[in-house]
């Protein structure tokens, strides 16, 4: 009998993470430099044969228009295919509310629960890490992709 466990994806940035939750614990952290149209398949089919999946989650922005889309796209699909629910939170979760890289010295920023645009000189380290234990109240059943600015 397969494990029953929660997949988590944040495809902001490279590189990519899936992390793998059995109650609400990190089993396994998967992490790829690959482009995530390409990979997510590949590492979505591995795990589906390897774990029973009862639940997706995944950062819904702000961050790489592409990625979000692609992430959006592919989790939802599998969602509605697969009967599985699915559930989203904002990138800043993933890296301790730091700034998130949008366009030239343009940052996405999140003061209280508002994500703004704000200019920076210095351009902060962008790092996200998947949390040790999962906590359901920082996702939402909203489930669009958040792009915070129009795509250029």
């Amino acid at each position: 009998m397969l494990k029953e466990v929660e997949i988590v994806l944040v495809a902001i940035s490279s590189p990519i993470q899936i992390g793998i939750y059995e109650n609400t614990k990190l089993l396994e952290l998967i992490q790829s430099n690959e482009k995530s149209s390409e990979i997510l398949p590949i590492l979505y089919k591995k795990i589906f044969k390897t774990y029973k999946v009862k639940t997706l989650f995944y950062a819904n922005g702000p961050g790489s228009f592409m990625a979000i889309k692609v992430s959006y796209i592919f989790l939802k699909s599998l969602s509605i295919l697969k009967n599985i629910p699915l559930y989203a939170t904002d990138a800043f979760n993933f890296n301790n509310n730091q700034p998130i890289k949008a366009i030239g010295k343009l940052f996405f920023v999140k003061v209280s629960s508002e994500i703004k645009t704000q200019k920076l000189e210095i351009v902060p380290r962008m790092e996200f890490k998947l949390p040790d234990v999962l906590d359901y109240n920082e996702f939402s059943t909203t489930v669009a992709p958040y792009y915070g600015i129009g795509a250029v």
